[in-house]
Order: structure tokens, then sequence, then C-alpha cells
């Protein structure tokens, strides 16, 4: 018998798929048949997934040394360069790592939908020729029906009326005859129960588990998504919980997507045996169902091939019409020439003509639904939905696994970098003391504290004195520290470098740049007071009145 075919060719990944090494776990090769039934294939399958798993086993022994490598080893982090060189190093390890999330999404998508799309054609052609088959069972059904009860039961009241007349009895047997021979043809039939039932079921049960199948990816891929974005805002953030809370959800996504590689892997590889062969495997499926030729004629569909049960059917539906034909034919005479003689007998006439009629277009529907080019088509679109598009959609999924799990891994090993940089940010700003006045925290400060300091000094500073002499500064000590010293130190800290504060550098007065500007306006309102009353107040006034002239000026200004 010939397998040789011109109308499916199986695409090329299917038969590198199939070319993929078939080994149980006792790690013994096998036939690389599709036997879906066998034990040992099934274990050939569930050995590509103990492959993945594997290698999830290797990617997260990687990420646990590279993980005790960046903590046990220690490194001189007060350096600028390498500082530098640890940042660029991990805004581009979060860069990489959420193009490859995004790309792996995308090709997520599109294998999802094309697996979709592949079972869906493959359940829409499975439904297709369940009906078929259907149609077929009931019209036989039908037809046996009418001519085994409706119809003996006419011809049994026709005999009891043309009782008197022989030749109208003689053509009453004839007619029954041809019944019976119309029954025995449609018995010679196949019996489509049975795979109608089968083929319904497999159409029902596939449609369900690809449907949790499509719903299963679509919400791992939407993880995904939410965890590269969360990630990436961590990390722009400097958010410690939040990359902490993103490595644990990371890890599990990278179990997911392993996990997912062996099932796509481990499917891909039993649809391609399949697609390889599917009609040694169907005819094997039917042999104690339906005989093989017939199975053979509507796989192929060849009309050049001779092919037996074509023949078959063409030798039953020709006497099945031969015989509809006599019997209407000995009808009509019945009607010209009985009725006259017994009217009575005109509705049972009429009734088995109107029957004759029916099983005619039966017949015809019959026909059709038998010819092998209807179940051929919905076996060929099932191919291929199956072999094309399923097969395809699956490895684009098994892409999308490999490429996220190589977003989570790179993403796994920039988080704690990230980490470690903020702690030691967060390590190097508690370092600083809180009196520093180049301290960035300093400068939050409220107005209020900052007021209270500053006019509790000035003002135990004039009055410790008690003479005019007070007013006069300490002698000053003029720094040696260089201007870059003090603009390094700025630009450390988030401050901004003034050139009119590094005279004050190694002083203990701080920079007149941390008061705000009514701060200056007092304190030089003060110094003018006092020097006013210096040279206008009399010689008398004592000077312990001086610095009231001070207060009052505070007071004024605070009124203003």
């Amino acid at each position: 018998m010939s397998s040789a075919r011109v109308d499916y060719i199986a695409p090329w990944w299917t038969y590198w798929l199939h070319q993929f090494p078939h080994v149980n776990l006792r790690f013994q090769p096998l036939d690389h048949t599709f036997k879906p039934q066998e034990e040992n294939y099934q274990q050939s399958l569930i050995f590509l997934g103990c492959v993945a798993a594997a290698g999830l086993g290797v990617n997260l022994l990687c990420l646990a040394i590279y993980l005790s490598c960046l903590c046990c080893c220690r490194k001189d982090e007060e350096e600028e360069e390498s500082k530098k060189s640890n940042s660029c190093c991990v805004t581009w390890a979060a860069v990489a790592a959420g193009l490859i999330c995004c790309v792996a999404v995308g090709v997520g998508f599109y294998g999802n939908s094309e697996t979709n799309d592949g079972v869906y054609q493959l359940t829409y052609s499975l439904y297709n020729a369940n009906h078929t088959l259907a149609g077929v069972d009931s019209l036989v059904t039908g037809t046996m029906g009418g001519m085994q009860s409706s119809l003996n039961d006419h011809l049994s009241r026709l005999g009891e009326i043309f009782a008197t007349r022989g030749d109208f009895v003689q053509t009453l047997h004839f007619m029954q005859q041809m019944s019976d021979n119309i029954i025995k043809q449609l018995l010679g039939l196949p019996d489509w129960e049975k795979a109608k039932v089968d083929l319904a079921a497999i159409a029902d049960q596939t449609a369900y588990v690809e449907y949790y199948r499509w719903l299963t990816y679509l919400l791992i891929l939407i993880l995904d998504l939410i965890i590269c974005l969360a990630a990436c805002l961590g990390l722009a953030k400097q958010s410690r919980w939040l990359l902490t809370t993103m490595m644990v959800f990371g890890v599990l996504t990278l179990i997911l997507s392993w996990a997912s590689l062996g099932a796509d892997v481990a499917t891909a590889v039993g649809t391609s045996d399949f697609c390889v062969a599917p009609d040694k495997f169907l005819m094997n499926q039917t042999k104690d169902i339906i005989s093989s030729d017939i199975v053979h004629y509507y796989l192929y569909c060849s009309q050049t091939l001779p092919n037996p049960f074509q023949q078959f059917v063409l030798q039953s539906l020709t006497v099945f019409q031969r015989s509809l034909t006599t019997m209407q034919i000995q009808i009509q005479g019945l009607l010209q020439f009985a009725v006259p003689l017994f009217p009575t007998a005109e509705r049972d006439l009429l009734s088995i003509q109107h029957l004759l009629n029916s099983s005619e277009a039966s017949l015809h529907q019959l026909t059709a639904l038998l010819d092998c080019r209807g179940l051929n088509k919905d076996y060929l679109d099932a191919l291929i939905g199956v072999c094309y598009d399923g097969v395809e959609g699956l490895l684009y999924l098994c892409l999308f696994s490999l490429l996220a799990a190589c977003a989570f891994s790179v993403m796994l090993c920039a988080i704690p970098r990230a980490w470690r940089q903020i702690a030691n940010r967060d390590r190097d700003y508690d370092d600083i003391d809180d009196g520093d006045p180049f301290n960035p925290q300093s400068r939050r400060m409220t107005s209020h504290h900052s007021q209270q300091a500053n006019m509790h000094s000035f003002c135990s500073y004039s009055s410790s004195m008690g003479s005019q002499t007070s007013l006069q500064p300490p002698a000053q000590t003029v720094t040696n520290a260089p201007l870059s010293e003090y603009m390094n130190q700025s630009a450390l800290f988030g401050g901004n470098p003034r050139y009119e504060n590094v005279p004050l550098i190694g002083r203990g007065s701080p920079p007149p740049s941390l008061y705000s500007q009514p701060y200056r306006n007092r304190v030089s309102c003060c110094i003018i007071t006092v020097l006013l009353s210096k040279f206008l107040c009399p010689p008398t006034l004592p000077l312990i009145f001086h610095p009231l002239f001070c207060f009052s000026c505070f007071s004024l200004h605070e009124f203003e």
C-alpha cells in the first residue's frame, strides 16, 4: 500500500524535532515512532522534561556561586573609578535584562497565538468530521427505520385490501423484496458510531486543555512583564525592599520558565513524531474499528490508485438507487390502475410514494457525505493546523522560555550588586558627622532650629565680652586647603561649589552660605547698630546697654 502523498508534506522543523534522542528513564534508546500508549515512549518524553529540570539546576547553581562570590569577595569601594565601573555594569545589565525580557514577552505572545490557532484548526476539523460521520449515521439509520417499519406497515394493509387481486398482491411482494434489498445494502455500509464518539471526545478534551494552556501562558507572560518593569523601577528609585521582592519573584519566574521549556519541548517532540507519519498512526488506531481499506480511502482520497472500498460504495449505492426507482414505478402503476378499483388504498400508496421520495433524497445526501473529499479535507486541515501552526508556536514558546530564563538570570545577577551599592551609599551618609555643614542631611533642618542656634551663638558671643572690643573677631588661621578639596567635597555630597566659601575651610565657623538671607540681614543690622552707638551715644551711657540695640534691631526686623 503506497503511502506517498503530494497534498501534505511535513515541515522541516518536525523532522528536526523528530531526530531528538528518545531515551527512557533507564537510558535505553527507543524507536522514534509515535506510540503514546506505550510506557517507554511516555518515559522518553518525560526524559526531555528532566533535561530541562537539569538545566534549571545548573542555572540555579551558577547563580548561587555568583552570589557567594559577590558576598565573600571584598573590593575597594572607595576609589571613584571602581564606583563608576560598578554603576555602569549594573546599568547595562539592567538594560540588557529589560530588553531581553521585552523581546521574550513579544515572542511568547506570538507563539501562544500561533499554538492556539493551530489547536483551534484541529478542533474545528474534528468537529466537521464528526458532523459528517454523524450525518452519515443519521441518514443510514433513518432510511433503514423507514424501510423496516413504515414501509412494511403500509404493504401489510395494502395486502389485505388487494387480497382479491393476485396481480396486485404479486406487485406488493416484489416491492417487499426491493425494500429488503435496500436494507441489506445499507447494512453493508461501515458503522461510524464508534468513530463519531471518539472524534467528539477528542475534540472536546483538546479544546478544554488548550483553553487552560492558553490562559496559563497568558498569565505567565503578564507576570514576566510586570516583574521586569517592577525590577527596573526598583533600580531607578534605588528601593531595596522593592529589589528584594522582585528578586524573590525573579527566582520563581526562572523556575516557571524552565518548567515551561521542558513541557514545550516534550510536547513539540511528541507532536512532531506524529506529524512525520500521521497516516500510519491513524491506520493502527482504527484497525479494530473500521476496515483498513476504508481508512486508506479517506486518508489518501486518490483518484489514480484503485480502491476496493470506493467500488464497494458505488456498488451498494447503485443497487440502492435501482431498487428505489423500481419501487417508484410499481407505485405509479398501482396509483393508476388499483385506486379506481380500491379507493381506500390511495392513502397507503401516497404514503409509500412519499417515503420513497424522502429515501431518494437521503440517498443523494449520503452519496455526497460518503465522498472522500470532504473527510480528506478535514483531515488535511487538522494536520496543517497541528504540524505547521501548532508545532511552530511551540518552538516560539520554547524560545520565549529560554529568553525569559536568560533575562531573569541577568536580573538576579544585577539586583544584588545594585542592592550592595545602595547599602554602601547609605553607610557613607551615616558616617558623616551631623554637625558637618557640608552634609546634605544637615541642610534639611528646619528654619526654627537654625534661627535659635544662630541667635544664641551671636548673642552669647557679643554679650560675653562686655566691651566694644568684643566685636573684633579672633585671630584667623589661614587654611592651606586647596580649592579642589572643597570642590570635590561639595560635588560629592550633592552641593553646589561656592568660591566665596573657600577661605572658610579649616575654620571653626560655618560658611556664610549656610545662613539664609534674613539671618544675614539681622547680623548686619546688629553690627551697624553697635557701631552707631559707639560714635553717637554719650560716653556716660554704660556699655552694657549697647547690646540692647542689637535686640531691638532683631525685634523690628521680626515685626517687619
